[in-house]
């Protein structure tokens, strides 16, 4: 039985959370046009905050003042943006537990394990990024014609850059999109999910803190509509989207109408291929483990299994032994490793794939699948094996505590399977012989190949990160996450 200490969480709630505002050029904003939104505790079900939300009026003064912050920030010596971020990555690193207090209470991830990550995780990418500030080049090439004297390039930012988060790890999101845009010399305005605008507050402030110009940062929370006046915006330059290919199908259509660039990170269904060369003491609970963390809300987490055959009734037995035994309760407990989801909605629909798979025959149900009477919203941990491959089961993003476990006999089957989807985020990849590594890496349809277990390689700031099909396009992190928010000018001088 999950059980929750609930004045702990609305003790703590009080104690850690920042005070629920906007904030437009370096002001705190607490009345905005947008209503208020009552945050409830995803663990108790209780409301613990009152979120001001912005509508199109807060969203208008929040680009003008990115706007005006630009002719300071976009101008500034590449050494004192690469000092400033310095500074700034410096003081995420002082405050890591508050991004780990903030997130069991903000979108109910566990204390124990996702969330003492994301501080650290957050300093890196604003580590990562600071250090690229004053590395940003152009290039001369020899004169072409004979009537010019220099060809040459310029690097430049493209000025406003709109940011909409998404909300099951929004410090993460803010890391991977924000430090990039501000190295390259843009300004920018965060649009949170009105579910999870803690973090980006937290963010904000040690921004300011850390001598950023007011207006270079800017949090406008809010709902859809607050979403479409950005991205409508005359005044912003480009959009950076996570979330679901429903919303980014919205967005595409909105930035289309002033032909507006984008990158989108939409989610994934990623197959996690595993053979019987390797190492089943390692592998087998580092894969139960990992299609389980966050509580499955994970746009890249491997939710497919594919294995091999000849050890596939050996590792479906060591999973469900695994995923049995991950505690589910209380995010704040550090023993636990499954909390709750978001919200009821969420739980609802996950129950509901649950439900129907089992009822139609979608997969053998072997683990979990039974309703958990909480007042929070949580889910029991479920195992299918024998999943088809054409079910919704497989196919679509369930984005809850259920892993699907599908055979496989030969190498182009399983490669067959795993692109057998829509998606292309990501792709696993367990074997110990490094020819038949490098023969599939090749194969596979996603934007990121892992290889075998090790620590959690999704929040690296030095890979890039990023899609194919509809996961998306562009990428995040790396030179090519820096690339994002830069265009190149060309300039040719004639002789005179």
């Amino acid at each position: 039985m999950v059980t929750v200490d609930v004045q702990l969480h609305q003790d703590r709630a009080e104690q850690d959370l920042p005070q629920p505002r906007l904030v437009i050029g370096g002001k705190d904003v607490t009345d905005a046009s947008g209503g208020v939104h009552e945050h409830l505790n995803p663990a108790t079900g209780l409301v613990q905050a009152h979120i001001p939300l912005a509508g199109a009026a807060e969203v208008d003064r929040a680009v003008a003042a990115a706007r005006q912050a630009f002719e300071v920030w976009g101008t500034m010596r590449p050494a004192e943006r690469r000092r400033l971020l310095t500074r700034f990555a410096g003081l995420i690193r002082d405050r890591i537990p508050g991004f780990a207090a903030i997130c069991p209470l903000e979108n109910g991830v566990c204390v124990g394990g996702w969330a003492e990550n994301v501080g650290p995780r957050v300093a890196e990418w604003t580590e990562y990024y600071a250090g690229w500030a004053d590395k940003i080049e152009g290039m001369v090439g020899a004169a072409y014609s004979p009537h010019e004297n220099v060809e040459y390039t310029l690097a430049e930012p493209y000025g406003v850059i709109g940011h909409i988060i998404t909300w099951n790890s929004p410090a993460l999101s803010l890391a991977m999109k924000v430090p990039p845009s501000l190295a390259a010399g843009n300004t920018v305005v965060i649009k949170p999910a009105e579910s999870t605008p803690f973090s980006a507050l937290l963010f904000a402030d040690l921004a300011r803190e850390a001598g950023i110009p007011d207006g270079v940062i800017n949090v406008v929370t809010g709902l859809g509509d607050a979403g479409a006046a950005l991205v409508r915006h005359p005044g912003v330059d480009k959009i950076s989207f996570t979330g679901g290919p429903a919303t980014a199908r919205r967005i595409m259509a909105d930035a289309a109408l002033n032909l507006k660039p984008v990158v989108f990170e939409l989610g994934g269904k990623s197959a996690n291929l595993l053979f019987a060369d390797t190492d089943l003491d390692t592998v087998v609970p580092y894969c139960a483990a990992f299609a389980m963390s966050n509580t499955g809300q994970g746009c890249a987490l491997p939710t497919r299994l594919l294995v091999e055959r000849p050890v596939y009734d050996e590792v479906v037995a060591r999973v469900t032994g695994v995923v049995a035994h991950l505690p589910v309760g209380d995010p704040l407990d550090p023993t636990t490793y499954i909390g709750p989801l978001i919200d009821a909605t969420a739980r609802d629909r996950v129950q509901h794939v649950i439900d129907t798979a089992a009822e139609t025959g979608a997969g053998r149900l072997v683990y979990g699948g039974e309703p958990i009477d909480a007042d929070g919203y949580f889910v029991t941990p479920t195992v299918f094996t024998d999943v088809d491959n054409r079910s919704d089961l497989a196919q679509r993003e369930v984005f809850g505590p259920v892993l699907a476990i599908t055979p496989f006999d030969t190498e182009d089957e399983a490669v067959a399977l795993a692109n057998d989807t829509e998606y292309g985020l990501s792709a696993y990849l367990q074997s110990r012989d490094i020819t038949r590594v490098n023969r599939l890496v090749p194969r596979l349809k996603a934007g990121t190949v892992y290889v075998n277990p090790g620590p959690n390689p999704i929040t690296s700031p030095a890979t890039p990160f990023g899609g194919v099909g509809i996961s998306g396009f562009g990428r995040e992190g790396g030179k090519a996450g820096l690339d994002e928010f830069i265009h190149v000018k060309g300039v040719g001088i004639a002789r005179v």
